[in-house]
């Protein structure tokens, strides 16, 4: 199995490490860099390191290369260079608003027979991936939605530390030829996932169709030290639009206030906020689902006067819950330097990813008629310091 990772920072040196010290040695792990040159540095150092609890551990044998080409030999002067041959599985822990420009690069490379793992802060990567590269569905690759709460921060080059443990979810996108996934969610008294519902093995027509998607959850739920965790659909969107929530109060506020993330909701006027951003995410997250329920009935030829249903919120998006999740995870990650601050100090020409973020929010509330001044506010004002800083590394 031939397993490529993109986006080396902090996750993505984390998520290689974990690849590489789990895998069977038959597997490849390929980390695509933006530039040849960065890819013939990083062949001749040839390791990964995470440092946890004080202990630096080295990860060596992967393949260095771009989206065109990879390297095959970390001996010669000069490295042999070969094109790059079909992605299998793809893990992608790029920013936000880099995946979908990398994608395109590497769209020739990855077929119905690959499988994607998104793995980054913010939504609306997946629909905009679906909607400019991969429009036509038999045509499109297996995708994971994934979540990761683990602190992680570079110290240099493919050097991170592990500095606070939390867990990887992960749900796969509905198959559009119907093979339900989480068929093993739905099996009482059980309820549990499991490989063969993607597909039970060579016996199976479709076989090579699943393989990759098979082989990729499987990596994923080999990481046990990242406590990776399996979940449907459904439940993995509840915890997607948490962490939204989460990542559109800690970060665009760290952002603006120059702070680590334990400082950020130490005074009245920042909780003020908390609960402001919290309350217009549930209203468009009850919006949204009212939507989706309205349609459901009216298709299915059901009336609409089941409102009592219809308002139902799951309890993991109330405000409440919502600004009790943000306060948590401030609390956790109190020495962090949000993701968001750190491209800001850094003056990336790239941004942010506000628009994922906060923008996510504002355009969910715009479609379905709500309201959402504060989100919007922090929106412009993180734009704005962005547009100020960027090409200057802030000290």
């Amino acid at each position: 199995m031939r397993f490529h990772v993109v986006g080396l920072g902090a996750v993505g040196t984390l998520i290689a490490h974990h690849l590489r010290r789990t895998l069977p040695e038959g597997n490849s792990i390929a980390l695509l860099f933006k530039s040849i040159n960065a890819a013939r540095a990083a062949l001749w150092e040839d390791r990964v390191t995470v440092e946890e609890n004080g202990l630096r551990i080295m990860a060596r044998g992967f393949i260095y290369g771009t989206s065109k080409v990879h390297m095959v030999s970390a001996k010669a002067k000069e490295p042999d260079i070969m094109e790059t041959s079909e992605i299998e599985s793809l893990f992608v822990t790029l920013k936000a608003h880099q995946t979908v420009p990398a994608i395109r690069r590497l769209a020739p490379k990855l077929s119905p027979y690959s499988t994607i793992v998104l793995l980054q802060n913010g939504l609306g990567v997946y629909e905009q991936l679906i909607r400019e590269i991969f429009i036509d569905p038999e045509q499109r690759p297996h995708f994971i939605l994934a979540s990761n709460t683990h602190g992680v921060y570079t110290r240099g080059h493919m050097d991170a530390v592990h500095a606070g443990r939390g867990e990887i979810r992960f749900g796969i996108v509905h198959d559009v030829r119907g093979r339900n996934y989480d068929a093993g969610f739905q099996e009482t008294p059980k309820r549990e996932p499991s490989l063969t519902d993607i597909t039970p093995g060579t016996s199976d027509p479709l076989f090579i169709r699943y393989k990759s998607l098979r082989d990729t959850v499987a990596s994923l739920l080999l990481m046990e030290t990242l406590s990776p965790s399996w979940l449907p659909m459904e439940e993995m969107q509840i915890a997607l639009r948490r962490k939204l929530v989460v990542n559109a109060a800690i970060n665009p506020l760290t952002a603006i206030l120059d702070c680590k993330n334990g400082d950020v909701f130490e005074t009245p006027h920042s909780r003020s906020l908390l609960r402001r951003i919290c309350i217009e995410a549930a209203q468009a997250f009850k919006a949204e689902l009212r939507a989706g329920a309205e349609e459901f009935l009216e298709n299915a030829g059901a009336g609409l006067d089941e409102d009592i249903l219809l308002d139902r919120l799951p309890e993991g998006l109330t405000w409440q819950s919502l600004e009790k999740e943000c306060l948590r995870v401030a609390k956790v990650t109190n020495w962090n330097i949000s993701s968001m601050l750190a491209d800001i100090r850094a003056g990336r020409s790239s941004g942010t990813e506000i628009d994922y973020i906060n923008g996510y929010l504002m355009e969910l509330g715009k479609a379905h008629k709500v309201y959402m001044p504060v989100n919007s506010t922090l929106a412009q004002l993180v734009r704005m310091k962005s547009n100020v800083t960027k090409g200057k590394a802030v000290l």
